[in-house]
């Protein structure tokens, strides 16, 4: 029997707006806890709130319509996904700045979670990722599912229909290949 959450992500997946009303009370806590994941590794000072990018992450998804969400995993991976773009574009917006631009706003009022001084570590991240999608994107999103949605490798093994074993091991090669592109562009 699906869970109410499957139901829901199908008829958000038909355009119901009234579906996705009813869908982020359940998923909230879990895409507070993804957002949250992003601030582990950032110093205080940053710009951008949990909750800003959650909500930001969350319109994204359910402005998508006529898409087939295969589940609660499938749909926490693409708000991984999600979370990842929005921080990489306010990144790549925070060094145009750096060139010339206007001034930033802070809100104070959550725990923060991007710094202006990480950005050029979040770029070499998403254009590794990008550069490893090409090469292997099965690898691509083993990475993100594993990291940025913080799916466990049964998780996604589930999800793409493959071993654990071949997660595990996809997991590790492409770990090292983009600790080494990191490391050069950085």
């Amino acid at each position: 029997m699906p869970s109410p959450t499957s139901g829901l992500l199908r008829e958000v997946g038909r355009g119901d707006h009234d579906a996705a009303s009813r869908l982020l009370p359940i998923v909230y806590g879990e895409l507070r806890r993804l957002a949250a994941h992003y601030m582990l590794a950032e110093p205080p000072g940053q710009t951008m709130q949990p909750t800003e990018l959650v909500h930001e992450a969350y319109v994204r998804l359910v402005g998508q319509e006529r898409i087939s969400w295969q589940g609660r995993a499938h749909f926490m991976a693409m708000a991984a996904t999600s979370m990842r773009r929005i921080l990489v574009d306010r990144a790549r917006r925070k060094s145009a700045e750096k060139r010339g631009a206007g001034g930033e706003k802070v809100s104070l009022d959550d725990v923060p979670v991007f710094t202006p001084e990480k950005s050029s570590e979040l770029l070499a991240l998403d254009e590794a990722l990008d550069q490893l999608a090409s090469l292997s994107p099965r690898q691509s999103r083993i990475v993100e599912f594993r990291y940025f949605a913080g799916l466990t490798f049964e998780e996604i093994a589930k999800l793409e229909g493959l071993s654990l074993r071949t997660v595990k091991h996809d997991w590790s090669v492409a770990r090292a290949w983009l600790h080494r592109e990191i490391a050069r562009a950085t």
